[in-house]
């Protein structure tokens, strides 16, 4: 075999490069610093300019195609003239949203956003923060409602989020049946309760998917820009809330932040009972979500976490969302 086509599955692009073959498309200026910021479900670049700061997000091959960027990127321009806080993409010197590389694994494709103002709040949200991200949740789930593009995402319904997370799970678990049962029963469970949800507005909107405090700036004053719209896609508006939730109670979040933010939120757009009823639900399939993402990183980049111990602590973090008490957790 040739060794300079031997087969890849992941790289890390070159700094200077994305300087000289991307950054230079945009204007910037001579007096560039780029680096490495960040690798999640995208690699994070930061970028430095005498006058301003940018993120420059580059996808993975594995994870995104250009159709289903160009549907978040459509999406975020959209919100954004409707008056939502979301950090844009910037165009090019040629008016395109999306740069494409030739990376050794296959296409991959650049991103530039403004950094967000504020930074991420420090020791998690306060009350008043939750308050203010819940209005700005229901602001962005209404105006969703009416966005078209002509880019793909997934639909963030039930067979796409559990049956998909089960297809990544379960070959791990072979040799724990009962596990494996428990999973299977429970994803019976949680679709016979979001069987009579609708799939129409106010219900089924565009969700963010990825509702956390890591994914949002505040100000000194309580300001608020949003970012990281990677997962997001068209899905019942309780499942942001249950994801939020979720996401929440893993990280020890107060409880009474999370009060806070169905505060805001159902002061903005009240929940039904139906949809208040199921949010139990939608955690737990928020949780597998999450789990499948975090398995196709270990996967790829640190397999050695993948032991007993990653799915039996999994594993317990869902049985607790299935409690009576999961909300005091």
């Amino acid at each position: 075999m040739n060794e300079s086509h031997f087969p890849v599955v992941y790289s890390t692009l070159d700094s200077e490069a994305l300087v000289s073959l991307v950054l230079s498309q945009y204007g910037l200026g001579d007096q560039l610093c780029c680096q490495f910021w960040h690798r999640g479900l995208s690699d994070i670049y930061l970028v430095t300019t005498p006058q301003s700061q940018y993120v420059l997000r580059v996808s993975h091959t594995h994870w995104r195609s250009r159709p289903e960027i160009e549907f978040e990127l459509d999406y975020l321009r959209y919100i954004h003239h409707q008056s939502i806080p979301v950090a844009i993409p910037l165009p090019n010197q040629q008016g395109r949203f999306l740069v494409d590389i030739h990376a050794p694994e296959g296409s991959r494709f650049a991103t530039l956003f403004p950094y967000a103002p504020g930074k991420i709040p420090l020791g998690d949200l306060s009350p008043l923060q939750g308050k203010v991200l819940g209005r700005v949740v229901a602001q962005m789930h209404n105006a969703g409602q009416l966005f078209q593009s002509a880019g793909q995402r997934p639909s963030l319904e039930f067979d796409y989020l559990y049956r998909r997370s089960c297809q990544d799970i379960l070959p791990f678990l072979r040799h724990r049946p009962e596990d494996s049962d428990y999973l299977i029963s429970l994803g019976q469970e949680i679709q016979n309760k979001l069987r009579s949800l609708p799939q129409v507005a106010p219900f089924w909107t565009v969700c963010w998917g990825d509702p956390h405090s890591g994914n949002m700036h505040f100000t000194d004053d309580d300001t608020l820009t949003l970012f990281d719209f990677d997962q997001c896609g068209y899905g019942w508006r309780a499942f942001d809330i249950g994801k939020f939730l979720q996401i929440s109670i893993r990280s020890g979040l107060n409880r009474a932040v999370r009060d806070a933010f169905l505060t805001g939120y159902e002061e903005v757009s009240p929940l039904t009972e139906m949809e208040m009823d199921a949010l139990q639900a939608f955690t737990q399939i928020a949780h597998l979500w999450s789990w499948s993402i975090s398995l196709h990183s270990a996967k790829l980049h640190n397999s050695c976490q993948l032991d007993d111990s990653f799915f039996t602590q999994r594993l317990h973090q869902l049985k607790r969302l299935k409690s009576p008490e999961w909300q005091l957790f």
